[in-house]
């Protein structure tokens, strides 16, 4: 059974989105997730981890990647 992880990028307002990847994020952070599904639903207690956790909605904001692993 296939597996995915889900990659929460954490870039700063400055970064387009087009350009934020796990190069220019100020934060990076995984999850493995059972499937795509969990890639949608799966990231936020990571999230709540980050430093950068309380710059989301004003400084910061997060995009996520979702990425088969098996």
């Amino acid at each position: 059974m296939p597996t995915f992880v889900a990659i929460v990028l954490i870039c700063m307002n400055t970064t387009p989105p087009e350009r934020c990847n796990e190069e220019t994020a100020v934060d990076v952070l995984s999850i493995t997730v059972d499937n795509e599904m969990g890639c949608m639903t799966g990231w936020q207690e990571i999230v709540a981890r980050s430093t950068l956790a309380s710059h989301l909605g004003k400084d910061a904001y997060m995009r996520t990647i979702c990425r088969r692993t098996s």
